[in-house]
């Protein structure tokens, strides 16, 4: 499953998780939306849930993830090919947002997508990277094995209402 990663390179260049997992080869980042491979991509706006049921796709095309600043994120539209899913209700853990829900970094939703998706291993090798990422699993165990075993997307949507119904 490759990562790619539409790059808008509007936030700090330092924090940017996108840029450290290129510098490790573990994405490839895209400046244009036309030179961004079409795939799954991670879109917090989709309609439907990412769910296990888009593995396949994935594998046989791309993960793609938007890398933008949050103060932007809202205001992007999502141009880029491939089908659109949403993860699911997750806790942050990088510092900037940590405790957050739905604050995610790139990396964390690679991460929380790659588990989705049963590559869980690539998911601990990517955030490896960050003095953080272990503690980004820990705080998401319940709902990231919760989603693992979700059937489809109306079932993880299910599991979601219940941690938005705990907030």
């Amino acid at each position: 499953m490759d990562l790619h990663v539409r790059y808008e390179g509007d936030d700090d260049p330092d924090k940017c998780t996108a840029r450290k997992l290129a510098r490790f080869d573990l994405a490839e980042l895209h400046r244009s939306d036309r030179a961004t491979p079409y795939g799954v991509v991670l879109n917090p706006h989709a309609e439907r849930a990412l769910s296990p049921v888009d593995a396949e796709r994935a594998t046989e095309t791309a993960l793609v993830a938007l890398d933008c600043s949050w103060e932007s994120a809202g205001e992007k539209m999502f141009s880029l090919p491939g089908e659109h899913r949403a993860l699911p209700y997750l806790v942050a853990a990088n510092p900037v947002n940590f405790g957050r829900p739905m604050r995610l970094t790139t990396v964390e939703a690679f991460a929380a997508a790659l588990v989705i998706l049963g590559e869980r291993d690539r998911a601990e090798r990517a955030l490896s990277k960050f003095t953080w990422g272990e503690t980004f699993l820990e705080l998401n165990a319940e709902p990231l094995r919760r989603y693992a075993d979700c059937e489809n997307s109306g079932e993880i949507v299910d599991i979601q209402q219940e941690y938005l119904d705990r907030e």
